[in-house]
């Protein structure tokens, strides 16, 4: 017999080992995984989303995308009302494909994705996005007009101008679309002359030398009023050398500087005191070899006593107001003495023809002492009228 001390020891082992059986007992395979079958819990399916989710007539500049959640994307396309495959990338991820070009306006587009989850079980998805239809579309248009100054150039008083045909109900977000980017860099701003119209200017001319581009990222941008950007364009202008006159109506002459420095004075006759010329920077718009003047371009026709036409040699325009830089022989005799003119700024043959020759679009005209009005804003390119905070306030932003 066993002492009563070591049979307790004996069963409380046998116990133990009885209780340990009773807990592992059952299949070999031990206790199923967590989303393996036969387990209590479930693989979620993938789902797949398109997006805009309100597709029907969005911007055609917003991306289509398709996204995954519990899975990846396998497949994807966009198709547009022709069939034609719409160009787009899956994310490193494969968790979102986006298009990567811009769609069109007025179309539809079906989109068809393809996705696996965890489960290894596919999904198709599909659905169409329609993007919006304009009213109208508004193209911009550049002035000066890219074409006319390739070669030449523009002087530094040149502003930028846009101007869209149709007017422009939300200037704030068209104005977003524009940009001009100079090099070397100055400081520039946005003036709206009127619902169609908008100009850009430096703060002071522009450097000589100095490359613009100018862009207008306009397409799908709503104008307002059912209007719409109908495409971007980008063109780059190149500053010429400096070329600046300054007509003084007080002594009648007009000094030449070339790059800021001196190198001709001109006697001229400006406007009599009926029709005095404008006073402040002008900026050529145009230059004619041979140029009929006609009162009758601005309002003023026979039989008015202050109406003309007359056939003038080397005109080069200064404002929408009539007012030229030309020779004019017959008032020869009263230029370096008195203003005499209907607001032109006359030169004798020889002077009229060197003006001619070495100014053109864009450079800079300044008339003081004329005992004119200050040329307005909205005179074609009378955006020098203007103090810089003045010109800020014109912007739409």
């Amino acid at each position: 017999m066993f002492p009563k001390k070591t049979f307790l020891s004996v069963a409380g082992i046998l116990a133990a080992t009885l209780l340990a059986s009773a807990c592992s007992s059952g299949d070999d395979a031990g206790t199923a995984a967590p989303g393996a079958p036969g387990s209590s819990q479930s693989v979620t399916p993938v789902s797949v989303s398109i997006e805009p989710a309100d597709a029907n007539g969005i911007s055609p500049t917003t991306p289509i995308v398709v996204k995954a959640a519990n899975g990846k994307l396998t497949g994807v396309t966009v198709t547009n009302a022709k069939g034609k495959a719409v160009e787009g990338k899956t994310a490193a991820d494969g968790l979102s494909w986006s298009t990567s070009e811009v769609l069109g306006y007025g179309g539809t587009y079906h989109v068809v994705a393809h996705a696996q989850g965890a489960d290894g079980k596919p999904v198709e998805k599909d659905g169409d996005v329609t993007t919006i239809s304009p009213k109208k579309q508004a193209n911009a248009n550049l002035i000066p007009a890219p074409s006319a100054v390739k070669s030449a150039g523009v002087g530094v008083g040149q502003p930028i101008v846009f101007s869209f045909g149709t007017a422009v109900k939300d200037k704030a977000a068209v104005e977003k679309a524009l940009s001009v980017e100079s090099s070397p860099k100055q400081e520039g701003s946005w003036y709206w002359m009127d619902d169609k119209n908008v100009h850009y200017r430096p703060k002071e001319y522009w450097q000589p030398g100095t490359t613009l581009t100018v862009s207008a990222k306009i397409y799908g941008v709503d104008f307002g009023n059912g209007v719409f950007g109908a495409e971007d364009r980008t063109e780059t202008y190149k500053v010429h050398d400096s070329w600046i006159a300054k007509a003084d109506g007080g002594n009648e002459q007009m000094q030449i500087f070339h790059n800021g420095q001196k190198v001709k004075s001109m006697p001229i006759s400006m406007g009599k005191d009926a029709t005095p010329t404008h006073l402040g920077a002008h900026v050529i718009s145009d230059k004619q070899e041979n140029y009929t003047m006609d009162s009758c371009t601005y309002g003023v026709c026979p039989p008015d006593p202050k109406a003309y036409r007359s056939d003038e040699k080397y005109s080069e325009r200064i404002s929408n107001d009539g007012e030229f830089v030309h020779e004019n022989p017959n008032s020869v005799g009263q230029q370096g003495s008195s203003n005499v003119s209907h607001g032109c700024i006359n030169l004798n043959a020889s002077n009229a023809q060197w003006f001619f020759e070495n100014f053109g679009l864009g450079d800079v005209v300044e008339v003081t002492n004329s005992g004119g009005p200050q040329l307005p804003v909205w005179d074609l390119y009378g955006d020098w009228s203007k103090s810089w905070p003045e010109w800020q306030k014109g912007s739409a932003l």
